[in-house]
């Protein structure tokens, strides 16, 4: 059997390297080696693309994305190398946001997951929040600030959460309780993204949904509840997160009744379609206690690591993350580059 050469793009430059190298390390445990030739490109801290052995080794050759697939530094020449498929594990900015997905669309290689308007869409809240509104899904109030900007404090209902618009992983935010905590979360946001995005905070459990697939054939992955002791919930802030969060553990499947549980997958789907989402993504959303849905917001390549949310909820559907491997490929190659 011909082996599929799939090029796995993992590291980056910005705040979330340490976890891509994580979900790259995974993938790498779940690859199943009779089936993919794989190619490991790692984007130094730096911002170097090179070709190494695998997510745990060192940096590697210098490498460069051509038309087909790869271009590799070889002493005083280059050397092509083509690919059949590129798996882009890259979270946040310049990895989740469409820039990546520009490269590859300009590249001509099939790639797993969302195209390059839906990342860009679903990497700024805001513009997710505007979407999901026009398709009749509940969001939270809220406002941008710009660079320039200033917003009253006494306009506000308190508390809010602010956050950089385009970021993801919780870098950034902070709850504010009173008018004068407001220009300093604001300033902290800042430190992340020239956009903020000031919203009210929403009472009602934290539960995410896992979507795999494309247009109306989606699998939603059992639901997880967040469950909070204390604060709110911030994801990758631990020194060591996979011994667990000092505030917060993960119900799976999530401890909610049926027909919210029915809702919620739905709506969850509703939200996919409306941004125009392919491959996967996790969505994450509030449940009140009215059981209403209101959405917080999408992740179009959500962690992968070995205490992520979104392969936790898929094995509670019955798919490993092999399995989800090989249907994203599948879908990859048989998708929207027909």
């Amino acid at each position: 059997m011909t082996k599929v050469k799939i090029g796995i793009i993992f590291g980056g430059s910005f705040e979330e390297h340490p976890v891509s190298v994580k979900s790259a390390q995974e993938v790498a445990r779940s690859l199943d080696t009779a089936k993919y030739d794989p190619f490991w490109i790692k984007i130094t801290r730096g911002g170097d693309w090179t070709l190494c052995d695998g997510p745990d080794a060192g940096d590697g050759r210098p490498v460069v994305l051509s038309r087909g697939g790869l271009l590799v530094l070889d002493e005083d020449r280059f050397e092509p190398i083509g690919l059949d498929v590129v798996f882009p594990v890259l979270h946040g900015r310049l990895g989740e946001d469409g820039a990546t997905q520009g490269l590859l669309e300009l590249s001509g290689v099939p790639y797993i997951g969302c195209d390059v308007q839906s990342s860009a869409l679903c990497m700024d809240k805001s513009l997710t929040y505007v979407v999901a509104r026009s398709a009749g899904v509940a969001t939270p109030n809220f406002w941008t600030v710009t660079p320039n900007e200033k917003i009253e404090p006494g306009e506000l209902t308190y508390p809010v959460f602010v956050k950089p618009a385009r970021s993801g992983s919780s870098f950034g935010v902070t709850k504010v309780s009173t008018e004068d905590e407001l220009a300093v979360a604001v300033e902290v946001a800042r430190q992340y993204d020239s956009k903020v995005l000031i919203e009210e905070a929403v009472a009602g459990s934290e539960i995410g949904c896992s979507i795999l697939g494309d247009d109306l054939d989606l699998i939603a992955g059992e639901l997880d509840r967040v469950a909070l002791t204390h604060g709110f919930f911030r994801i990758h802030q631990e020194s060591t997160p996979e011994a667990g969060s000092e505030n917060s553990t993960f119900i799976v499947p999530a401890d909610i009744p049926a027909e919210s549980r029915a809702l919620v997958q739905e709506t969850a789907k509703v939200i996919y379609r409306a941004l125009g989402c392919s491959g996967l993504a996790r969505v994450d959303m509030f449940l009140t206690s009215e059981g209403k849905v209101v959405l917080n917001e999408v992740n179009t390549m959500p962690g992968l690591t070995s205490y992520s949310r979104y392969p936790r909820m898929m094995a509670a559907a019955g798919l490993s993350l092999g399995d989800v491997i090989d249907r994203l490929v599948s879908l990859a190659l048989t998708g929207r580059f027909q």
